[in-house]
């Protein structure tokens, strides 16, 4: 079934071509030039991946990521024209899926689009449910308790814990993480999951400086630690 992808993006020449490459790829788009008319667009189109872009009249794109989190998981893919680390970690906290450096390059862009889509799509693995001590994951639900109590994750982050405790007891790298979760290589630079490892640790109130969770080994990759979580 084609996808319909919603583009939220004030500049009317990048977003006439991102529409038009789109279309070509055999995607239904549609397009919006304001942050607040995303959730009236939405409603009318029902997009299955949104590409928004952070720098918008109206409403900016991180509060328009929130707002969409409230009500749909649907894939979140932003678009920012700095390399910048404050709105990578700020846009993944918000609920974004992934993000895209402008100058948008086509096939990257597609690229992102294919993987987001595909990781969105539910899975056997992505309906268990996992427990760990007082931690519950449940996959199909999309849902985590911890000591009884609820935790909201971003759709980002649920995949990134589901995924390390259903690896526990084992160092996973980081071009394995990439693989499974971006359905790409890790360029050696990306820090998106270093960034949600600290924010996994801030939820969960593992300490940073002597970590029992959330493990980074050094030169390796991420252990999540299966036994810290019988309390």
């Amino acid at each position: 079934m084609t996808s319909r992808i919603l583009l939220v993006e004030d500049d009317l020449t990048l977003a006439d071509w991102v529409c038009e490459y789109l279309r070509e790829q055999n995607f239904i788009v549609d397009h919006v030039a304001r942050g607040d008319l995303v959730m009236a667009a939405m409603a009318k189109f029902q997009p299955q991946l949104v590409l928004l872009d952070i720098m918008l009249p109206g409403l900016n794109g991180i509060e328009v990521c929130r707002l969409i989190r409230q009500e749909s998981q649907l894939p979140i893919i932003m678009l920012t024209a700095r390399a910048d680390e404050f709105d990578e970690v700020i846009g993944l906290e918000a609920g974004a899926n992934d993000y895209v450096i402008k100058p948008v390059r086509p096939r990257a862009l597609l690229a992102r689009i294919t993987g987001a889509l595909k990781h969105s799509a539910p899975t056997e693995s992505s309906t268990q449910i996992i427990t760990f001590g007082s931690l519950i994951i449940n996959g199909e639900a999309k849902r985590v308790t911890y000591k009884n109590e609820e935790v909201e994750l971003s759709t980002s982050l649920f995949a990134f814990l589901t995924f390390l405790a259903s690896h526990a007891g084992e160092v996973v790298d980081r071009d394995t993480v990439f693989k499974a979760l971006k359905s790409r290589e890790y360029d050696g630079q990306d820090r998106r999951f270093d960034v949600m490892l600290s924010t996994l640790r801030k939820i969960f109130k593992d300490d940073p400086q002597k970590p029992q969770k959330f493990k980074t080994v050094w030169g390796k990759g991420y252990l999540f630690v299966a036994d810290a979580w019988a309390e």
